[in-house]
Formats: C-alpha cells, structure tokens, sequence
C-alpha cells in the first residue's frame, strides 16, 4: 500500500458502531481518500491510499468492509457532458456517449447533477469495477458535490468558482441560479491557470476586474498561482463553507471535495 500522507482517528472511533456512520470515498486516479462521518463530525480520514485497497482490502480492511449507514464514492472524468433534463432520455444515451470518444476499457454513466441537468462521463472500468460492492446507486461524479455546495454559496452573479487540485482547473459560473459553464482544463504552471482564467472569462462575456473569483482545492494565499491570478482579478477569496466538522489538523480547503460529497444522495444511475 502506498504511503498515507495524512491519517486520522478520532478517539470516539469505533466500527462497531459503524451503522450510524458515513463513509465517504473520493478517487482521484490511482489513489483514494477517505472519510467517516458521524452526523456532522469527521471521525476518520485517511489520504494517498493505493486504488487495490477498493477492491481488495488488506491494511483497511475493517473500514472498507463494515456495513455503514451511508456510502457515497465519488468518481473521477475528465471527459464528461450535460444534457438539460427536458431534453434527456435514457433511449440515446448511446448517441450522448458519442461525444466522449468511449474506449472498450471505459463505461460510461448517466445521473442527475443538480435539478437542471443530467451530467453523461465515461469511468475507467478498472474503477467501475473497484466501486461496485458499494453499489452503483451510491457513486457519482466526483465534483457534483463541490458544485452542490457552490451553487448554495451562490450569492451573485458575479461569482467565478475555481477549484484546482491534482493538476485539474474546474471553472464553474451560475446564471439566475442555473449552472451557465462548467469545464475542466489540465494546468501545470501559474501561466496556464491565468490563461484558461481568462478564456472562460472570454467565453461567459465577462471581465477579470468585475469577476469574484473564488478559489478552492490546491490553491493557497499567496501561492504563486493565487498571487498570479490577482493580478487580473481584482476579488479574490477562498471558497470555504462549512460542511462538515473538523479536526484542528485538517483543513476545510484539505478535504473540501471529499467533504462535499455528503451534500450527495444516491443518483439515478443508468
């Protein structure tokens, strides 16, 4: 198993009680992270674990195998669309999955994203297959949580969502409430970050100066992405709400997409 960067145990703990807990999976490529969640409280996480542990459990064993209250895993795309509820239907999904340029090592799944739209992404099967036991019910997209918990925070329409981690750049913008552009782009300096900044901007009709540009994952005060960015966007904060209940050697921004999953219920997968 590959090294845990962080791990961590409250002393309230206790599997056997397990039934009146959550257990909340994020994957993130060849590793996963965890939480377990009693009500509102973080009462384990764990980060940096080997993807095999899924599917074959051997350090995490007791976590992974207890029956729960809840579970929700949260899965990874890069290559994803949506389609507006009105216009869904699950007879062309198949024509949907053209789009995404699906290989025979890919599945593709369909579920609700929010109450406007569906989001249609293709998953490696290898994961597919590591998730299954937790029931296909309870996966979904892995940012549907973060875009939940934004579009709760949305209080103008002004406001531009970043949230960078892992090498990813996720811009999210609300129009009257309704999500109007969602996108990922790959980044690897502070360069590319600024430059896909300004295409969405581009794209949405707006300018860098009269955008809040709120900020979440990876991204930290005075980095030199943020401090790159601020010299076109003139407001700038940090996304942070409060979703669950931390220990003091977590940050909210830390766990923030892991967190955000326990806005998710089980979707409608097809």
């Amino acid at each position: 198993m590959s090294e845990q960067i962080y791990i961590f145990r409250d002393p309230s703990f206790n599997l056997n009680q397990a039934y009146y807990y959550t257990l909340l999976i994020q994957i993130d490529g060849k590793s996963f992270s965890y939480a377990i969640t009693y009500k509102e409280d973080v009462v384990a996480w764990g980060s940096n674990c080997n993807l095999a542990e899924l599917s074959d459990p051997q350090e995490l064993a007791e976590e992974l195998t207890a029956t729960y209250k809840k579970v929700i895993v949260g899965v990874p795309s890069d290559f994803f669309t949506l389609v507006p509820n009105v216009l869904f239907d699950k007879a062309q999904i198949a024509n949907y999955a053209r789009l995404l340029d699906v290989k025979t090592d890919e599945r593709v799944i369909a579920e609700t994203l929010d109450s406007e739209n569906y989001i249609i992404y293709k998953v490696d099967k290898k994961i597919v297959s590591a998730v299954q036991k937790f029931d296909l019910q309870n996966v979904v997209y892995l940012a549907k949580g973060w875009i939940t918990a934004a579009a709760q925070d949305n209080s103008d329409s002004q406001s531009l969502f970043l949230n960078a981690e892992a090498g990813k750049a996720a811009f999210l913008y609300f129009k009257n409430g309704v999500i109007r552009f969602y996108n990922k782009f790959d980044y690897q300096t502070e360069g590319d970050l600024g430059y896909y900044a300004a295409f969405v901007c581009e794209e949405l009709g707006l300018t860098p100066n009269g955008v809040h540009l709120k900020l979440s994952g990876n991204l930290k005060p005075n980095d030199k992405f943020t401090t790159s960015l601020s010299q076109f966007f003139l407001n700038i904060t940090f996304f942070n709400p409060h979703l669950l209940n931390l220990p003091t050697q977590i940050s909210p921004q830390q766990i923030l997409t892991l967190a955000a999953l326990s806005l998710c219920g089980s979707s409608e997968v097809v």
